[in-house]
């Protein structure tokens, strides 16, 4: 059965920073999807962001590229498995050099806090109590 993937394409200044960022939160970088302009790297087996150079990143639009750091072009949101893995995650980010972004949100029923990655880009990490949301 076919599996819908998602590929985040983002702009990076650093790109080896980048790398370094995203493996230390615990991600692979796919070595057959990446060189010198590109990393691409694996979230789960059905997410994958592209860190892309900025001129690389230049070669697929004609818009001007947004600076994350001042303006908000997406926000990210993933899944966690629980309140525990959504702190993990977000705290190994922090130590990485992201920093955090928003208040954390505890809806009882619902968990979430987010970092900004080293290029600005927003991530939310969020849990739901699966109980919610079966009735």
């Amino acid at each position: 059965m076919y599996q819908q993937m998602i590929f985040v394409n983002l702009p990076v200044s650093d790109l080896d920073a980048a790398k370094t960022f995203f493996t230390g939160l615990g991600y692979s970088i796919n070595p057959q999807f990446s060189d010198e302009n590109a990393a691409s790297v694996v979230i789960s087996d059905t997410i994958v962001a592209m860190l892309l150079t900025k001129p690389f990143y230049a070669t697929f639009t004609d818009k001007e590229i947004a600076d994350a750091t001042k303006s908000s072009e997406v926000l990210i949101a993933l899944s966690a498995e629980s309140r525990e893995k959504v702190d993990e995650l977000v705290d190994r980010a922090l130590s990485l050099g992201g920093t955090s972004t928003g208040k954390t949100q505890d809806l009882g029923f619902m968990y979430g806090r987010s970092f900004d990655d080293l290029d600005g880009h927003t991530w939310e990490v969020i849990w739901m109590d699966p109980s919610a949301i079966e009735s």
